[in-house]
C-alpha cells in the first residue's frame, strides 16, 4: 500500500476515534435528544456516518455493502430520529458498527485505491476520492454531536 493511502487510513481512524470519544459519556436516552433548533439527535448522525461511507464506496463500486437495508429509512438522506422503529440500533450497536467499520474498509480497499471507476456525481473516480469525501463529512458531522453535546449540558444547568 502506498504511502499516501496508509497516511489516509491513519486519518480515517484518528478521525473515527475522534467521534467515537466525543460520544463516550453519551447515554442511550442522551443520544435520543434532539435540541430545539436541531434536526437530528447524537444517534442519527452516528448512524448517518456510518451509512453513508458505505453508500459511496457502493455507488463508486457498485460492489454491495454489508449494511442492513432498514438502515437507508433510519439514517440516509431526508431521514430523521421521527423515522426510528423499535429495530432502530441502539447508540451502543451503531458505535460498535462505527469502530469496526475502518478496518473493514482498509482490510478490502486498500490495495484498490487508486482502481478508476466510472465518476460519481461528485465526479469522484477513486476510492480514495470517496474516502477523502466521506472523512470530511464525517467532520461536519462530529461538529453536529459536539453542538448537541452543548444543548445537553445546557439543557442539564438550566434544570439545576
Amino acid at each position: 500500500m502506498e504511502a499516501r493511502h496508509q497516511i489516509l487510513f491513519r486519518q480515517m481512524e484518528t478521525y473515527r476515534t475522534e467521534l467515537l470519544d466525543a460520544v463516550l459519556p453519551v447515554t442511550e436516552e442522551e443520544a435520543d435528544f434532539v435540541p430545539p433548533g436541531f434536526n437530528n439527535n447524537i444517534r442519527w448522525n452516528l448512524g448517518h456516518v456510518y451509512l453513508d461511507q458505505f453508500l459511496w464506496l457502493e455507488t463508486l463500486t457498485k460492489e454491495k455493502q454489508n449494511v442492513p437495508h432498514e438502515f437507508h429509512s433510519w439514517f440516509g438522506f431526508g431521514s430523521s430520529p421521527a423515522d426510528f422503529t423499535a429495530e432502530t440500533p441502539s447508540l451502543e450497536t451503531i458505535k460498535r458498527l462505527l469502530a469496526e467499520q475502518p478496518g473493514g474498509i482498509k482490510e478490502r480497499y486498500g490495495e484498490r485505491m487508486d482502481e478508476t471507476f466510472p465518476a460519481t456525481e461528485m465526479g469522484m473516480h477513486t476510492i480514495e476520492q470517496v474516502l477523502v469525501r466521506t472523512i470530511f463529512h464525517e467532520g461536519m458531522h462530529l461538529q453536529k454531536v459536539m453542538d448537541i453535546r452543548q444543548q445537553l449540558s445546557n439543557a442539564v444547568r438550566k434544570q439545576v
